[in-house]
């Protein structure tokens, strides 16, 4: 698929934007002072697969957790800032990959803006302006109104408008390490705005839904709208918003990679919606071979198979998958068949099946 020309930036060692691989971002949920707790969700969620990891900043004692835990991890972190300014500078001293800021807490016209420019050029600090729609003064709306536009479009608009007056300002101050976020509760508005940025500039972007709500629903509304930004070409670092443990969000960012093409599932793992002819506990199964599989990857490992289908029934499983390199499908029995690019290889009880299944993921692929 094609994929939206844009600058490549380093956050730390991961590269962002250009020909660089779509990364996978999320945040810490314990209070980046808590060093203990700090370390032990930095290193769950390393293990999850995220690749850059922000954290809120407000404060000297978040700042001085800060020059431990760039130490303590080999993830890129990003000091989020929301109300306390001079914990920018603080961050960027403290040797962070980037930091995140609001374009309101910065008007461009102030000294303290121009001084945070200065600090991010001399330290090689990348900076992410992350505007959302909360921030959107009503007056601002109203005008992008009068031009004709719905208020989901003058949100929209505002919101990209806003983001590229603070990235143009950067620029002329000398910043080059620069990646935007344009972020809405509203799925609509949040692909909107980030088109429209897309347009106007090469910068590379970070998306999201923001406030996107508990796993279940989060993940729904997040892959409808890093989904489609993706399937246009956009996006080159995402964060899935959810509700709950940080771990989450990475395992729904990088199914929703793997599912818009911008990651190789290596394997893709298939499985059936089940009917009547389904009398194996398939929900459990299939959670147990993508289990597996992560295992493997974790252990750098990983299977050396394109495709593992786990069907309910023979009619879905050596049939209607057969293009799978390997499946187990269940029977009317309650047995496991294994099968291997639609020819059975044995029928086994379930447990059994598992195993034999666990043997030929760990083996090298027959040709």
């Amino acid at each position: 698929m094609n994929r939206r020309p844009c600058r490549k930036i380093m956050v730390g060692n991961v590269a962002v934007g250009g020909d660089a691989p779509v990364s996978v971002q999320s945040m810490l949920n314990v209070p980046t002072a808590d060093l203990d707790a700090a370390r032990k969700q930095l290193e769950s969620l390393r293990a999850a697969g995220a690749q850059i990891v922000r954290l809120a900043v407000d404060g000297e004692r978040d700042v001085a957790a800060l020059r431990e835990l760039v130490k303590a991890t080999p993830l890129p972190l990003v000091a989020d800032i929301q109300f306390d300014r001079p914990s920018a500078i603080g961050a960027i001293r403290a040797g962070v990959a980037a930091v995140r800021v609001n374009p309101g807490l910065f008007p461009a016209d102030g000294a303290e803006f121009s001084a945070l420019a200065a600090e991010l050029c001399e330290h090689g600090t990348a900076i992410r302006v992350g505007a959302n729609s909360g921030s959107i003064g009503e007056a601002a709306i109203r005008e992008a109104c009068r031009s004709g536009l719905d208020r989901d479009d003058a949100i929209a608009r505002t919101l990209a408008e806003k983001t590229l007056r603070q990235c143009e300002a950067l620029e002329k101050l000398g910043v080059r390490h620069i990646k935007a976020a344009l972020k809405a509760s509203n799925v609509a508005v949040t692909v909107a705005a980030n088109r429209f940025f897309a347009t106007r500039s090469d910068l590379p972007l970070h998306i999201g839904v923001t406030e996107a709500g508990t796993a279940y629903r989060g993940a729904i509304k997040s892959a409808c709208g890093i989904g489609s930004l993706l399937l246009d070409g956009i996006g080159d670092t995402i964060r899935v918003s959810l509700t709950g443990a940080p771990e989450q969000e990475i395992r729904a960012g990088i199914a929703i990679l793997e599912a818009c093409g911008r990651r190789d599932p290596a394997p893709e793992v298939v499985s059936c919606p089940t009917c009547g002819r389904t009398v194996v506990d398939l929900e459990r199964l299939v959670e147990q071979v993508e289990s597996l599989i992560a295992r493997l990857k974790a252990a750098g490992t990983p299977p050396p198979y394109r495709k593992i289908a786990v069907m309910g029934c023979p009619v879905n499983g050596p049939g209607e998958a057969r293009d799978a390199d390997l499946g187990l499908a269940g029977t009317r029995t309650g047995q496991l068949l294994l099968f291997r690019r639609g020819e059975v290889l044995g029928a086994f009880p379930a447990e059994q099946g598992f195993a034999e299944l666990e043997k030929l993921l760990a083996s090298p692929p027959q040709k």
